[in-house]
């Protein structure tokens, strides 16, 4: 029998904006007996972070601080090795974030992150899903907002769906998000990476899906959608191009209860017709910014990775998805998952349970790069739901819309 690891979590990229949110949120949630530690490539820094946790909880001040870059594979293959789920929070994940998810695949580590990059969520399936799936190595991306209140939204809607009236041959579900928040330095540099990388993002998901099965008579789809006035949401809908279909769409394709024929249309609701075009506009903006690389530099000055909004800011932050499911029988469901402060507190909320969940529920005996339904599902919507994240079923049809509205 293997001798048990040291640490049942270690959160990599502590001392940075959304890694200090998460060490905070472990600090009052972690289960007595936990035993978890911080990881950075900054000692001193670590150690600052550790005594702001004390803080919080005494128990914090013996947290052990391990050191290591993200760039020292041999570093991180250690920290690997000596921990059952690694917490990443280090990106532009694109730049930083491989050595570590190799390091996991390679000793049989679970693994949650953040991004929101899809490019490197693809390239990580091309290179390591494999040797994840040899060593029982669960890689779990995307366990932020993007993309958990969507991912398990449709699963708690197809859920209740099914419970109205059993299996369906068709489900159609449209997602819609509003939220007001602040972006951090972090964010922005991981969307100006993507935004870059048209091409090269294109190609990785042409090579995914050279080589990842499909599933075998079921159809999944996730149509792009066109701007319209939406009933079920109460304002425009306008499609949002995030990782956060492909996400939904792979949940759907390994979990039978989508059915034979599944489709996930994803929009942004915005209340006014002016506000939408005016939203598009600076989406393109930054674009075309991202491809001049003198541009993209001077962007990234105004707001470095490890800069973030406030604790005021973030306390007037909130998100609302609201979804809309329609069965072949003419079944309708119509859902919202909302929290507050959407990139940041809730986020780290979100990545902090993910691990916890991997670390000490009962869940399915699964390998590879696996989303946050597949890999957690019900279990981790109940984490969430008793961390102040709601899940309920609405009205039919809804008479309100999504969330607050902010000008």
């Amino acid at each position: 029998m293997a001798e048990p690891r040291p640490y049942d979590l270690v959160l990599f990229g502590a001392t940075g904006f959304t890694g200090g949110l998460t060490a905070e949120y472990l600090a009052r949630a972690a289960p007595e007996g936990c035993r978890w530690a911080l990881a950075g490539r900054d000692e001193g820094r670590l150690a600052a972070v550790r005594a702001k946790l004390a803080r919080i909880d005494p128990r914090c001040a013996e947290l052990p601080l391990l050191v290591a870059d993200a760039a020292d594979r041999e570093a991180l293959r250690a920290v690997a090795a000596d921990t059952r789920v690694v917490i990443s929070t280090v990106g532009p994940y694109l730049r930083h974030g491989e050595p570590l998810v190799a390091a996991c695949a390679d000793s049989g580590t679970d693994y949650v992150d953040l991004t929101g990059e899809p490019e490197f969520v693809d390239r990580m399936y091309l290179r390591h899903h494999e040797r994840a799936l040899a060593t029982g190595a669960r890689l779990v991306h995307a366990c932020g907002f993007d993309s958990v209140p969507h991912d398990l939204g449709v699963l708690f809607t197809v859920e209740e769906l099914l419970r109205r009236g059993g299996p369906a041959a068709r489900i159609s579900v449209e997602g819609f998000v509003r939220a007001g928040g602040t972006v951090s330095g972090g964010t922005f540099a991981s969307a100006m990476t993507a935004f870059s990388r048209p091409r090269a993002m294109a190609r990785a998901a042409r090579a995914r899906r050279a080589v990842e099965p499909r599933p075998k008579g079921r159809l999944v789809r996730t149509p792009a959608g066109r701007p319209h006035r939406s009933r079920a949401a109460r304002a425009w809908a306008l499609p949002l191009p995030t990782i956060d279909p492909q996400v939904v769409s792979r949940s759907a394709a390994a979990l039978d209860e989508y059915g034979p024929d599944f489709g996930y249309a994803h929009y942004a609701a915005v209340r006014r017709l002016p506000i939408a075009l005016g939203g598009v506009a600076a989406v393109t903006a930054l674009a075309v910014a991202a491809q001049l690389p003198l541009l993209r530099r001077a962007l990234g000055r105004l707001r470095k990775p490890g800069d973030g909004p406030s604790a005021e800011q973030r306390a007037r932050s909130w998100f609302a998805v609201r979804f809309a499911a329609r069965a072949h029988d003419g079944r309708t469901v119509f859902t919202e998952v909302s929290g507050g402060d959407p990139g940041y507190q809730e986020t780290a909320k979100m990545l902090a349970e993910s691990a916890l969940c991997l670390a000490y529920d009962d869940l399915p005996p699964l390998a590879g790069q696996l989303t946050t339904a597949v890999a957690m599902g019900r279990p981790l919507i109940d984490r969430l739901i008793a961390a102040g994240i709601s899940f309920r079923v609405l009205d039919t049809p809804p008479t309100t819309a999504p969330g607050r509205y902010r000008a």
